[in-house]
């Protein structure tokens, strides 16, 4: 197991709440016949009503939390979004923002608030979230930072069945649960759980059809097999996923901000252990089978997947560049102009902020950002600096 440090030991509060989704997850093994795929794990684990990581209570991001997003570090990372997304809007004159998965409500403050201070408030600005707790979290941050614009954001538990306008979903791509895959010889086998010994274990069978006939399409893409003992994540829901996102979208554009690759070096020879990471107090580990239900579990994405299944949805793709390049693109420096109300100290911290989010060893080339378009044909600010869109 790789560990960035040593894990701290969990709360008796923690304990036994990773003890209760440990019991419903051994439940669900026991229905299933004595095995469940990696996938329902992660599911489960994330999002069992009440108990999973996104579902309960506990702080998740932030210091106090597991880790820190880029809305967090600074909010010159949501101002650069805030610009981007005034030219869509412009575009299609008018229309909604609508934020999947809005964590703490920080980026959401910071968009809006940038969207205010140029007035380009946006019609109404949506907010998909499927934890109750992180609901009252972000709807008490608004509240006290934009207690003028609350009749603007609404709270949704699904997707619009029309939308125009842009959507943004910062590390979400991450967390939609996976399947893990490991080459025994020649066999594909799917990577799950069961319960042996007294503790959830790992447990390996012979790939179902979906889940082989996709690993065999990327070996065949890639025009070599994977190695014996290869072990690696596909997303099969994403294609579905993404679908229902193109459905929803009648005109705009999706940017969807997250850790990744394009496809050849997802898979590379040499990433034979997979992307798979945990988080838990700004550690991170490989072993998502411990601290259940208090810790994130993620995998990195495979933006060609990405892409692919926006075109096959009806969607174009309007761009793809790291993290650095798009808020490069998106007037980054304009925020970092002084102002001469400007403290040197708010000058300095704002630099070290916008370090955190654009140097290639930090945040700027291990994120990448891939922008998706619909009904609109225009050259994406976020994309002007650079587009890495032909290396999926």
């Amino acid at each position: 197991m790789n560990v960035s440090l040593p894990l701290p030991a969990l709360s008796p509060d923690e304990l036994a709440h990773s003890e209760q989704l440990v019991q419903r997850i051994r439940d669900a093994i026991e229905a299933a016949g004595g095995w469940i795929s990696f996938e329902r794990f992660m599911e489960m684990a994330l999002y069992e009503p009440g108990l999973g990581y996104y579902s309960a209570g506990a702080t998740k991001l932030g210091s106090e939390g597991d880790f820190v997003t880029a809305p967090e570090i600074s909010p010159l990372f949501s101002r650069c979004l805030a610009n981007q997304c005034v030219q869509v809007l412009d575009t299609v004159n008018g229309g909604h923002i609508l934020e999947l998965g809005a964590g703490s409500g920080v980026m959401a403050a910071d968009v809006l608030s940038e969207l205010d201070r140029q007035q380009k408030t946006p019609e109404r600005y949506l907010i998909l979230e499927v934890s109750a707790d992180l609901r009252e979290r972000q709807r008490a941050l608004l509240q006290r930072r934009l207690p003028h614009l609350m009749d603007r954001i609404e709270w949704l538990d699904r997707l619009p069945d029309e939308f125009r306008g842009v959507l943004l979903a910062n590390e979400v791509l991450d967390a939609l649960p996976i399947q893990r895959f490991r080459i025994r010889g020649l066999q594909v086998n799917q990577l799950g759980v069961t319960w042996e010994l007294g503790r959830l274990d790992w447990s390996e069978v012979h790939a179902d059809a979906a889940l082989e006939a996709t690993v065999r399409e990327i070996e065949f893409n890639l025009g070599e097999p994977f190695a014996d003992g290869y072990t690696s994540e596909i997303n099969l829901r994403l294609s579905q996923w993404i679908a229902g996102i193109a459905a929803s979208m009648k005109q705009g554009a999706a940017f969807f901000i997250d850790y990744g690759l394009p496809r050849r070096q997802y898979y590379a020879a040499n990433r034979s252990a997979g992307t798979m990471l945990c988080h838990f107090r700004h550690r991170f580990h490989d072993d998502p089978l411990i601290n259940v239900g208090v810790q994130d579990i993620g995998a990195w994405v495979d933006f060609t997947a990405v892409a692919e299944a926006a075109i096959a949805a009806g969607m174009s793709v309007a761009g793809y560049t790291t993290q650095a390049h798009f808020l490069i693109g998106t007037g980054i420096e304009q925020f970092l102009a002084p102002t001469n109300d400007e403290e040197l100290a708010a000058r300095l911290q704002m630099a070290r902020q916008a370090m955190l989010l654009t140097l290639p060893g930090e945040m700027g080339e291990r994120f990448k950002v891939i922008g998706l378009a619909k009904g609109i044909e225009l050259p994406l600010r976020g994309f002007s600096v650079r587009d890495l869109a032909a290396s999926l």
